[in-house]
């Protein structure tokens, strides 16, 4: 077998249908509509709204930050819409790895699975290490105080970019709350799912909060000019400094893709899957524009470069809103700890899927006879994930998040081009609109957003692809499921 091999889609959707180990079982599909937009919005709205809102407005697009999130929007929507239109054929686990591994060959779905460890375990990571902050914040102001040595990483970047002892010891908070999710998703997708759902509920009533109270003490003085002059430098305010916040506050939207990896465990998933990711992305759109019209519109955009811009707008407003601040911390600490457990969720399900093709091992994929989940890699996926949380700074984990992103939204946008040309009477409950010109401009513009990012971020995404052909080419290749069959599925 080739390392271009593809799994038949027909394949797919029966390995869906059976037991990853003979006798054992199967995902419970147990998820509607609204549970699965309720993941989406649990994973997409975290650090992006609480914390890069107020960084993009003050360092580049002042409140014309707003349009900044509707351009990011219109990128993403390419990108939601080719998703939908696979989870519409292809609707199992595995999300972006299962549509590339049916539509481009196994050493491509190898890659996108390899780089959605960098979307998906780097940002439960990067965001449990933003909660931590919060947290420690929260505790501080009802006069706790956990001692440094315990809220800072071990290893920091020095001017020069070398890594360097730093007087910390470990994260814990950032450690505690990557563990606690792992424990809540250890019990089973149902209950997972009830916790999650109470978090968003929390979050969403929080932001609703802010929008709807705040909205009576904007002063639209902040708002003049909309477009702040540029400083003379692209990407300093202007409308270049619009596009490049629009590039920051694309982190802003990465999770909405994790209702595709869902499919497996929904109701009736070549339609609900689909509304899922639509849903989702609609329901993000409207809260981020509305958020950050208030936030710059409560307080001068120049405020805002803070790690907790929301509360600093809500106390711009004075006493009225006093009883507020409060309430956006707590919302914050909620609302991250929603996208911590849902993106883990996420990951462990993509680990499922390679585990069950054989390119990882079979540990990843074998479901708990109680539970119904894979429980061994839910565990496996935490620990590294709270390792992660609790040595590295923020600044280093996001930085690799977003490339990663990137190259699996591309790659699904053109397995819809490739499914269209090479499997046209395909069933599609769910279809493109426009078809292959908005699968090939979402392609176009991720490439873009690919290419706008540091170079130092391409050497990381380089060095990160070199390990991980080192470990197909070591593991994967030789125990991959497609090489056990005797008869090679269809191309």
């Amino acid at each position: 077998m080739s390392i271009w091999s593809r799994k038949s889609i027909d394949v797919l959707l029966a390995d869906a249908e059976r037991a990853p180990h003979p006798g054992g079982p199967t995902l419970r599909r147990t998820l509607g509509t609204w549970n699965l937009t309720s993941i989406g919005i649990g994973s997409t709205i975290g650090a992006g709204i609480f914390v890069l809102t107020g960084q993009a407005a003050a360092d580049y697009a002042g409140p014309a930050v707003a349009i900044s999130f509707m351009l990011a929007a219109v990128a993403c929507l390419c990108a939601a819409l080719c998703y939908a239109e696979l989870a519409s054929m292809i609707p199992v686990s595995g999300s972006a790895y299962t549509y590339a591994y049916a539509t481009m060959g196994e050493i491509v779905a190898w890659i996108i699975g390899w780089n959605l460890v960098l979307e998906y375990l780097l940002s439960v990571s990067t965001v449990a290490v933003g909660w931590s902050g919060y947290f420690t914040a929260f505790l501080d102001e009802q006069g706790l105080h956990i001692p440094a040595a315990f809220t800072s990483p071990p290893l920091v970047r020095d001017e020069t970019g070398h890594w360097v002892l730093h007087s910390g010891l470990l994260n814990f908070p950032a450690v505690v709350i990557v563990l606690l999710s792992t424990a809540a998703l250890s019990v089973g997708i149902r209950e997972s799912a009830l916790v999650n759902n109470i978090m968003v509920l929390v979050k969403l009533l929080v932001i609703l909060l802010v929008i709807g109270f705040g909205v009576a003490y904007i002063d639209t003085a902040n708002w003049e000019p909309f477009v702040p002059e540029n400083t003379g430098k692209a990407g300093q305010f202007g409308w270049t400094g619009v596009l490049r916040a629009a590039g920051l506050v694309f982190f802003a939207y990465i999770g909405f893709d994790t209702v595709s990896t869902s499919a497996q465990e929904a109701h009736n998933p070549r339609r609900t899957v689909p509304l899922g990711l639509i849903f989702t992305l609609i329901i993000c759109t409207v809260l981020y524009v509305a958020m950050s019209l208030v936030m710059t519109g409560l307080a001068p955009y120049t405020s805002l470069s803070v790690p907790h811009p929301v509360f600093v707008a809500v106390d711009h407003a004075g006493p009225a809103l006093a009883w507020l601040k409060p309430v956006v911390t707590i919302g914050a600490m909620v609302g991250l700890a929603s996208a911590i457990l849902v993106t883990l969720y996420g990951q462990i399900r993509i680990f499922y899927s390679m585990g069950r093709d054989g390119i990882i091992p079979p540990a990843f994929s074998r479901l708990h006879p109680r539970f119904c989940i894979p429980l061994r890699g839910t565990w496996y996926c935490g620990i590294a994930a709270a390792i992660i949380a609790g040595i590295f700074p923020i600044e280093v984990l996001g930085e690799l998040v977003s490339i990663g992103t990137l190259l699996a939204f591309a790659m699904v946008c053109a397995g819809v081009v490739v499914l269209r040309k090479t499997r046209p009477e395909m069933p599609r409950v769910f279809r493109v609109p426009f078809g292959v010109p908005v699968a090939i401009f979402g392609v176009l513009t991720c490439v873009a957003l690919m290419l706008s990012l540091p170079w130092d971020t391409w050497i990381r995404l380089a060095v990160w692809l070199v390990i991980g052909f080192a470990i197909y080419f070591g593991y994967g290749y030789r125990h991959s499921g497609l090489r056990r069959t005797e008869t090679p599925p269809a191309a």
